[in-house]
């Protein structure tokens, strides 16, 4: 009767109610199963008139990754469900492989959702799904709305009417905001641009734009980096909100006329930020930065375009070396280090960062590369790694390396690349590839290694088939998958590399590296740390503290820096 919070509790993946204010524990609403990975909720959606909770619930069928099924549920607020896996109702069919949670209109009398199959990936193509809800709250009539194969929808939401649906879509090359007639699928774009308006949708939930009272509507857009402004849709007008923050994350709440959004800046890091649409006055309401260091030892990043192959455009941030008290000897250019993000469909948002601080502050640049494939620069320059993963992402970084060298800002002679996940692929494919001799050495954090295995049985559900869009079909190209693997290229590395690995890693399984390491040949100078109990991204301080003073050592051995202050990595050089 009074307020409630439901929320999942990581350690047993349960959906637990809270009633703020009583003083009562969390209740369990959802039963376990001993099963797989057992039963998982997200995007949970309190309907207070039918006492219940509407989820995607993710249910293993079997011991494997990929023996999983996903339906919107709804879960009885009361927890007669706690126990009790009958009580939990399907409310439409397991239609689809992957899906995200219920948005429901206004009046509660219809909702939509996004749907999408392997192979594809979201951000490859997704459907909109609509369907009238009953009496008792089921859904009927579902029935797809909008999108395809190549079409990505990256979020669904009613107007404040519930007239109609907006849809981030990139049917123009660019995730546009669209208004969508629910009952034709008749899409109208509110404000054609050359930017986006949406994402990669890599986590259920993700929100890049919220409807608000009147027509308007709060956005996320831009070319790159994405701002934070108010759209009127009846004009096309877009006011942009005041405020040092030049990076949002897709995390958009709204309250009235308020919206909430999670904002930081090149100097500062991520805060709670709240915008008044009626005012236009911004204010941070919590987690306020407060500086951990001396902002006089951080670095003046730079957002640059490099041409890369065939002069097409390569997005980077480079991070030049700065000290306040120090600078490098005369006549001697700095070492550069190339930074590969994860993903790969992803990006790297240029925000305060104390790990790239720590580098520049110990006179070693940084270049962050949004190279093609990247996600915030259109679908054209997205669909670049289709097929060519090991090729594009590996020539881009190299070119943005060269450049560097080339113009006089990095020594030509100590260069690296470093990278985690899908960046951990890059920089390991770098280092077996002739395009990658511009580097000194390299950095190769919880990587994928081994396509063949990789693709098989080696990672969960989501990504189980991303390789068919990033390389190409495992039968098909057979010879692909193994030529492109560096795991099968191990014996070409002929200079200094760490391997950093989580050993309860189920992405990028440390046996990935094993098998890398097995491949070394002899006399090349290496170091393998493992870490018990970190996953895919390290958590604990101590882990991050060690993964850290090992890469610089390896760059102060590797390029022939005098520094004190570091551990000393310990690089064997037996196979």
């Amino acid at each position: 009767d009074g307020p409630v919070v439901v929320f999942t509790h990581f350690a047993d993946q349960r959906l637990y109610l809270l009633s703020p204010g009583t003083g009562a524990e969390p209740a369990p609403l959802t039963p376990t199963s001993a099963t797989g990975g057992g039963l998982r909720w997200c995007d949970p959606v309190v309907r207070p008139a039918h006492r219940d909770v509407v989820c995607v619930l993710e249910e293993f069928t079997g011991d494997a990754p990929t023996d999983v099924r996903r339906v919107l549920a709804s879960v009885p607020l009361d927890g007669s469900a706690a126990d009790d896996r009958s009580a939990v109702r399907e409310l439409a069919g397991p239609t689809h492989r992957f899906l995200t949670g219920a948005r429901f209109s206004p009046d509660g009398c219809r909702v939509a959702w996004l749907a999408w199959d392997h192979p594809a990936m979201p951000w490859d193509g997704t459907l909109v799904r609509v369907a009238d809800v009953m009496s008792d709250g089921v859904f009927a009539g579902a029935r797809t709305l909008l999108g395809g194969a190549d079409e990505s929808v990256s979020q669904v939401e009613w107007t404040g009417d519930g007239d109609a649906l907006l849809v981030a879509t990139d049917r123009t090359g660019w995730w546009n905001l669209h208004r969508v007639d629910p009952a034709t699928g008749e899409a109208e774009g509110l404000c054609p641009r050359e930017e986006e308006f949406g994402g990669a949708l890599w986590k259920i939930g993700l929100r890049w734009f919220a409807p608000l009272p009147g027509g308007l509507v709060a956005v996320l857009h831009g070319r790159g980096a994405q701002t934070l402004g108010v759209l009127d849709t009846a004009t096309g007008e877009l006011a942009d909100a005041p405020g040092h923050w030049t990076e949002w994350s897709p995390a958009l709440a709204v309250a009235g006329t308020r919206v909430a959004g999670v904002a930081a800046g090149p100097h500062s890091a991520y805060e709670i930020v709240e915008l008044d649409a009626g005012s236009g006055h911004s204010r941070v309401v919590a987690e306020e930065h407060r500086p951990a260091v001396d902002p006089a030892y951080l670095p003046q990043p730079q957002a640059r375009t490099f041409r890369g192959t065939g002069g097409r455009d390569v997005h980077a941030h480079v991070y030049p070396p700065h000290h306040p008290d120090h600078r490098g000897p005369d006549g001697e250019l700095p070492p550069y280090v190339i930074w590969v993000h994860g993903g790969p469909t992803g990006r790297a948002p240029m925000v305060l960062d104390l790990e790239i601080a720590y580098f520049t502050s110990r006179g070693i640049g940084v270049a962050e590369v949004n190279y093609g494939g990247s996600t915030g620069y259109g679908r054209e320059y997205r669909n670049r790694l289709r097929g060519q993963w090991g090729v594009v992402d590996v020539e881009d970084c190299a070119s943005v390396a060269r450049a560097l060298a080339e113009e006089g800002t990095a020594d030509p002679a100590r260069l690296a690349i470093r990278g985690g996940s899908a960046g951990g692929w890059t920089s390991a494919a770098s280092l077996t590839s002739p395009a990658g001799d511009v580097y000194a050495c390299g950095t190769v954090t919880y990587p994928i290694l081994d396509l063949e295995g990789w693709a098989a049985d080696e990672t969960h559900d989501f990504e189980s088939q991303y390789l068919r869009s990033l390389v190409g079909d495992p039968q098909a190209d057979a010879d692909r998958y193994r030529d492109r693997s560096p795991v099968r290229h191990a014996d070409r590395v002929d200079r200094p590399f760490l391997l950093l690995q989580g050993l309860d890693d189920v992405i990028c399984p440390p046996v990935q590296c094993e098998r890398f390491l097995g491949r070394i040949g002899p006399g090349v100078p290496h170091a393998y740390l493992a870490f018990e109990g970190e996953g895919h991204g390290f958590r604990r301080a101590d882990t991050i503290v060690r993964a850290v003073e090992a890469e610089v050592s390896l760059y102060v051995q590797a390029f022939g820096i005098t520094r004190h202050d570091v551990p000393v990595l310990d690089l064997k050089e037996d196979a």
